[in-house]
């Protein structure tokens, strides 16, 4: 005999739990939903993004899920508002600036003086009175105005014969000042101004001023350039060393000794161990007595008086038209300085260059790369490539000459349409002169101006000391912050 046995619904497994074993060990690696709606619902409920459970289990309360959505954007906004501000600030190359302070022995920078105002050159005296000449024949046409009636130079500085040797020079009288519209007043005002064309003259354009003194200035230095384009190379330096340093500086003190240079940048190399500074403060820095005669001047060229003064580093070249700064004559000036040394990182941070090995640009100036020698080198490159000459006022390359209207019709167009692009930035020397990657920069902190000196007299009493040309006394200390500090910036 044999038992049967049978299995009736509702015994043993139940369907539903059949069922749920057999979708367990159905469901895939990967599922793919009907539609958006089932996947938005599977996130909110499986995420652990604290919030969008709400905007499913609230479906119910359309409010309610209204201000949860919205919180939801205003998050995922903010997050990545958050994220935009750390990648710019990365993309920035930010850096961290370091400063250290040494107490040490230094080497006294380089000190540069130039009168404010040049002087006449012997080869070329006798073309500089004709200058001086027609610059009053402008004047009266213009002003009726007569120079000569104003105090002026002695004869015997204006007689000079002209130097056997330069080639013949003859004064372009057709270049004039003349008094032009303005363009853009209401009320008819005047500017002052002179016209300059082309070799062929068939381009012409006027360099005009709002002001009388700077365009009879600008319209002098134009024709000066002309004729200081006869002189020999070196014939400039050699008369300035040779007859001008005797009488500019009158005494010269370094560390309470004397010290006797041959032209006018003290301590340009910075290798005699006489200029290093070991102790701060006036009595230890250079002091020098300085004289700003006047006698041999042109005084169409500047309405300044007194000295020019930069202090730099070693082995470069100076440009005080940018960095220089002025020294009043008649009193006697303080100067504290403070040494800059600046490290560039270059590469994603920004263009720089160690020694200039890699510029683009030949440096026409001996000495170390500079960013303002390098524009100048770079402007007077162009000037020679596309007018055919170079300027008086900066260095030439091999083979090039200097500009003078009678060798070179129309080089003043060709030149001033140059050089207002190199002021508007729209030549590409900019970017072909990057900044340097480490520079030494010696800023004067201060300086003030005292009454002059004075002494007692033969007689006893106190009077004051009437120099017979004005007196510049300057007196620059060594680098401050005991005993020559040097502040190091990373940037």
């Amino acid at each position: 005999l044999g038992q049967t046995s049978t299995m009736e619904p509702g015994l043993g497994d139940t369907p539903r739990q059949r069922t749920e074993e057999e979708e367990e060990n159905d469901e895939g690696l990967i599922e793919l939903f009907d539609s958006f709606r089932d996947l938005f619902h599977f996130f909110c409920n499986n995420t652990t993004i604290h919030g969008m459970v709400r905007l499913v289990c609230s479906s119910h309360n359309r409010l309610k899920t209204a201000f949860w959505s919205l919180l939801f954007l205003a998050t995922v906004g903010m997050l990545y508002w958050q994220f935009g501000l750390l990648f710019d600030q990365y993309w920035r190359y930010p850096v961290i600036m370091t400063m250290s302070v040494h107490s040490e022995p230094k080497m006294f920078p380089a000190i540069t003086l130039c009168d404010m105002n040049p002087h006449r050159p012997p080869l070329v005296g006798q073309h500089l009175a004709d200058l001086d000449q027609f610059m009053q024949e402008n004047i009266w046409e213009l002003y009726q105005f007569n120079l000569s009636k104003a105090p002026a130079r002695p004869p015997r500085e204006i007689q000079v014969p002209l130097a056997s040797g330069l080639r013949n020079f003859s004064l372009n009288r057709d270049i004039r000042l003349e008094k032009l519209r303005s363009r853009v007043g209401s009320h008819g005002d005047s500017r002052v101004g002179f016209k300059l064309c082309n070799s062929s003259s068939s381009d012409c354009f006027y360099r005009e001023h709002s002001s009388a003194v700077d365009a009879i200035q600008d319209w002098y230095r134009f024709h000066l350039v002309n004729i200081m384009a006869l002189l020999p190379p070196g014939a400039t330096e050699e008369e300035s060393h040779s007859v001008h340093s005797k009488n500019f500086i009158y005494s010269c003190h370094y560390n309470g000794e004397p010290c006797q240079e041959t032209c006018y940048t003290f301590n340009s190399h910075g290798t005699d161990s006489f200029w290093k500074a070991n102790r701060s403060g006036v009595p230890y820095g250079i002091s020098l007595i300085l004289k700003a005669e006047q006698n041999k001047h042109l005084p169409l060229l500047s309405t300044e008086a007194g000295i020019k003064v930069m202090i730099h580093g070693k082995n470069q070249t100076p440009f005080l038209e940018h960095e220089g700064f002025s020294i009043r004559p008649g009193i006697e000036t303080t100067i504290g300085i403070r040494e800059d040394e600046v490290h560039r990182l270059g590469g994603n941070y920004g263009r720089c260059t160690e020694d200039g090995t890699d510029v683009d640009v030949q440096l026409l100036y001996n000495s170390s790369y500079t960013m303002q020698a390098c524009l100048h080198s770079c402007f007077q490159q162009l000037l020679i490539e596309k007018c055919h000459c170079g300027c008086y006022f900066y260095p030439l390359p091999r083979g090039a000459e200097y500009c003078d209207y009678n060798q070179h019709p129309g080089w003043g167009h060709c030149f001033y349409s140059l050089y207002k692009n190199l002021e508007t930035h729209r030549l590409s020397c900019f970017s072909r002169c990057p900044k340097p990657c480490w520079y030494v920069a010696v800023p004067p902190a201060a300086w003030v101006g005292g009454a002059p000196e004075r002494r007692v007299g033969m007689r006893g009493g106190l009077q004051q000391d009437p120099p017979p040309q004005p007196l510049a006394m300057t007196s620059a200390s060594p680098p401050q912050a005991v005993l020559a500090q040097t502040v190091r910036r990373h940037s």
